[in-house]
């Protein structure tokens, strides 16, 4: 039994080291990444057979963003913070039951669960346990993807290990990492790409393009405390990958003025994540410890990475599970999921929740469908009802 978040550390509170520190930091992980902490892909799983995303005649591209469901046995592993009337009853199952809700209310094109996909402590097999967790994902016949979370690993299976199995399983189009980045840190790192409408002027282009990372589990620099972050070698490689695929865009054919518009999901929040409050955000911040935010005690300036290269209009995490917040920092929304699974820690009461990303395209003058117009957002609760709410624009063409 758990009754919150493991943090073996004890520094949840803390929210970044001064300038000089964190500069000093940086460089040494610049110049320590590719010879201790990078891993090197000798032998990735086979990748499954490619299938092309794309929006669908209806002129939306929709995602479903899985949070920490921290699934384990199934039946015989009990839920946390729940109500007493639900105690008896409530299991893993009821994770699997509303996964099940929601893709069927949602009918989503992608499916993206953003770590502690399973609590590995707990699972008495990970392997099996990853099977029971993704079961309706790969049954619904609908492509999903994952990333890692801190707790993945903490079975049976490695982290490694833990990104060989997803790989191999069914449906997903999850990658081990990207072929192109021979020395890259972290499992789970790569895109994908959303084409247009088939049969319209941008059927052969990437109008919506989607980065998965690694945000590792616990810092292994002996001197920082806390959480890991994103590494120098992963912010090389999407800075070279949103650069790239910028370039494809501009160009013909069909030329763009600019890039189009992407979304990163990963695990664990960046410290500009604290930046909000009541007054500039939608949703709750209700994590009781610190600052109610649980980043890294260090600053790597990955947000910083994602302001220059310019596409990235959201970034998704999970993590903290009582927080279900967006807010606009440097016009890039950084929201939470909310925490989804019943055998993770909640607030009795406060239901569980899953976020709902739509991407629509604008009609072009021939009244075809075009590029992406807007970028909007709800929750779904597990209630009677699942009950929506937040509904927010997260980024438009118009406002730019």
């Amino acid at each position: 039994m758990i009754s919150g978040k493991r943090n073996v550390f004890g520094t949840k509170g803390r929210t970044g080291l001064d300038f000089m520190v964190l500069v000093s930091t940086v460089w040494w992980l610049c110049l320590t990444a590719f010879s201790v902490s990078a891993t090197t892909q000798a032998d990735p799983p086979s990748p499954q057979p490619n299938q092309k995303l794309r929006f669908g005649q209806n002129g939306e591209f929709k995602i479903l963003q899985v949070a920490d469901m921290h699934y384990a046995n199934g039946k015989s592993t009990p839920c946390l913070n729940v109500l007493p009337s639900q105690n008896f009853s409530c299991s893993d199952l009821n994770t699997t039951v509303f996964i099940n809700r929601m893709i069927q209310a949602e009918r989503p094109n992608l499916i993206v669960f953003t770590g502690d996909n399973i609590f590995g402590f707990d699972c008495t097999d990970s392997a099996k346990s990853l099977e029971a967790a993704f079961a309706p994902a790969i049954a619904s016949n609908i492509p999903w993807v994952a990333v890692l979370g801190n707790h993945d690993q903490e079975g049976t299976l490695s982290r490694e290990g833990v990104m060989k199995h997803i790989v191999g399983m069914k449906n997903t189009l999850s990658k081990f990492n990207p072929p192109e980045a021979h020395i890259i840190d972290g499992f789970g790192n790569y895109n994908l790409e959303v084409g247009g409408v088939e049969g319209s002027d941008f059927e052969n282009k990437s109008v919506l393009n989607l980065y998965f990372l690694d945000s590792g589990d616990y810092s292994k620099v002996s001197t920082i405390f806390g959480y890991d972050w994103i590494k120098p070698s992963q912010q090389l490689w999407f800075q070279r990958t949103s650069a790239k695929l910028k370039k494809a865009y501009i160009s013909g054919p069909l030329p763009q003025k600019d890039a189009a518009p992407g979304l990163t999901y990963f695990h664990i929040p960046l410290p500009e994540y604290a930046s909000f409050d009541s007054s500039n955000m939608t949703g709750v911040k209700l994590e009781p410890d610190g600052n109610g935010i649980s980043s890294a005690s260090v600053n790597s300036g990955f947000f910083t990475t994602l302001v220059s290269a310019g596409d990235v209009k959201a970034v998704f995490t999970g993590h903290d599970h009582l927080n279900d917040f967006c807010g606009n920092l440097m016009n890039i929304q950084l929201c939470y999921a909310g925490g989804f699974g019943y055998h993770a820690y909640g607030k009795a009461g406060w239901p569980r929740r899953a976020r709902v990303v739509v991407a629509s395209l604008e009609k072009t003058e021939k009244g075809n469908w075009g590029d992406v117009k807007s970028i909007k957002t709800w929750k779904r609760l597990d209630d009677q009802h699942l009950t929506g709410i937040d509904g927010e624009v997260l980024w438009s063409k118009n406002s730019q």
